[in-house]
């Protein structure tokens, strides 16, 4: 007898386990608590991802996820925009008499046109003029805001 026929020859005591899946297979859809409880068991010094995932019959990478996403700030739902009410003071400008023929190409422009006026709790009151730089407006924004 050759080793080539004793590879080939099944043996009778050997059992195979062979599973039917039936039903669609969908995508399987969990509640934020259930999420939120797989990384909470995650986060537990020493566990390990895999092994967390296993015993509740997900993939790891899965849990990977759902830790990502938990990371992550949250918008608050209840946080609407904050705006400011806009007040426009024009006052009536006296009327400027024209003195003969305008130039073409040249306009008369106000100095007060162009400026924004923020006042931060009526304390502190900035004002931004034309052809300010919107990074540095930013910036003396936040360090207004941070300070009070």
């Amino acid at each position: 007898m050759s080793t080539l026929d004793l590879t080939l020859k099944p043996e009778a005591t050997t059992l195979r386990r062979l599973e039917v899946i039936t039903g669609t297979g969908r995508r399987r859809q969990f509640s934020e608590d259930f999420k939120a409880g797989i990384v909470e068991e995650t986060l537990v010094p020493g566990a390990i991802v895999s092994d967390v995932a296993r015993r509740n019959g997900l993939m790891p990478q899965q849990v990977f996820t759902w830790r990502r996403q938990a990371r992550r700030p949250v918008a608050s739902e209840t946080a609407e925009p904050k705006f400011v009410p806009a007040v426009v003071d024009d006052p009536a400008l006296p009327a400027r008499p024209s003195r003969g023929r305008r130039r073409k190409g040249t306009r008369q422009v106000d100095r007060n046109s162009g400026i924004i006026e923020v006042e931060i709790e009526g304390s502190i009151s900035v004002r931004i003029g034309r052809g300010a730089d919107a990074k540095t407006v930013s910036v003396v924004l936040r360090a207004l805001k941070a300070s009070t």
